[in-house]
């Protein structure tokens, strides 16, 4: 068995936030629960080397893929992914290593499935089925929420639901925060109605104008959010969609997105040492 597979300091983390395993029925117990720390090893091995669950090397991992995929499957129908994500969050703004007031949002078209939900054909490669990522990440790059549709939705209209799946960030006495007080974006935002809206929650838009020449200089600010696209797709299962199951998928990219959190909250730490 190999738990060493998974560090200690995700694993502090991860434990308290897993669902109790079932009672062992007294007559016919079956085989013994493969321990919940071995399955997370499984499921962390294929979201960084990107192989097939059925491909998983039982005899390096400690489990079988499919042992792997059902407790993924079963902690993400639990929440278990977006509560990391949030507590990490906290974490980071409590150590005063979050910078709220300036974000940045984009997407990442990635190629995906046949079938599935939240699959569409991409407008812009030759109608390609495939899914996009949305993300939205603070002034250092840290990802605060990250989303997925299919790759015929519009940019635009995810803006409204990325902002809405920002957590309450708790961490600091006041009231927790939840958006940021100005918003970067590209021309593929560049919509008035959105301007008015975010305005109206009290977010600043900084969008690139359609129509006019390069060189807004917003590219001094927004590139964080592309190189945060970088660390995400560092773990090869995010590269191509391989899940038909939407919300697996999602809560690849939320496990993702907590495990960047933590590596810049570990290094603030070492850094500090």
């Amino acid at each position: 068995m190999r738990a060493d597979l998974v560090p200690d300091d995700l694993w502090e983390r991860v434990a308290p936030l897993l669902p109790p395993a079932p009672e062992r029925r007294r007559r016919h117990p079956g085989r013994l629960r493969v321990p919940d720390r071995i399955a997370l090893a499984g499921v962390l091995y294929v979201l960084r080397t990107g192989v097939a669950w059925r491909d998983v090397p039982a005899e390096t991992v400690g489990c079988s893929g499919v042992t792997a995929w059902r407790r993924l499957r079963d902690w993400t129908e639990a929440g278990v992914w977006p509560r990391l994500h949030a507590d990490l969050l906290t974490e980071l703004r409590r150590a005063d290593l979050l910078d709220l007031d300036d974000c940045a949002v984009d997407r990442l078209a990635r190629p995906g499935p046949q079938r599935g939900d939240h699959v569409g054909p991409s407008p812009v490669d030759r109608a390609r089925l495939g899914s996009k990522h949305h993300l939205i990440v603070d002034r250092h790059g840290t990802p605060l929420a990250v989303t997925l549709t299919g790759g015929n939705r519009h940019d635009v209209t995810q803006l409204l639901p990325l902002l809405d799946a920002v957590p309450s960030i708790r961490g600091l006495r006041g009231r927790p925060r939840h958006k940021p007080r100005r918003l970067y974006a590209d021309r593929g935002y560049d919509f008035d109605k959105y301007r008015r809206l975010l305005w109206k929650r009290g977010i600043k838009p900084v969008i690139a104008r359609r129509g006019v020449a390069h060189g807004s200089g917003l590219g001094k600010v927004r590139w964080v959010v592309e190189r945060t696209f970088a660390w995400l797709h560092q773990f090869k299962r995010l590269r191509t969609r391989y899940e038909r199951r939407a919300d697996l998928h999602q809560g690849m990219l939320e496990l993702a997105c907590g495990i960047i959190c933590l590596r810049r909250l570990l290094k603030a730490v070492d850094v500090q040492q």
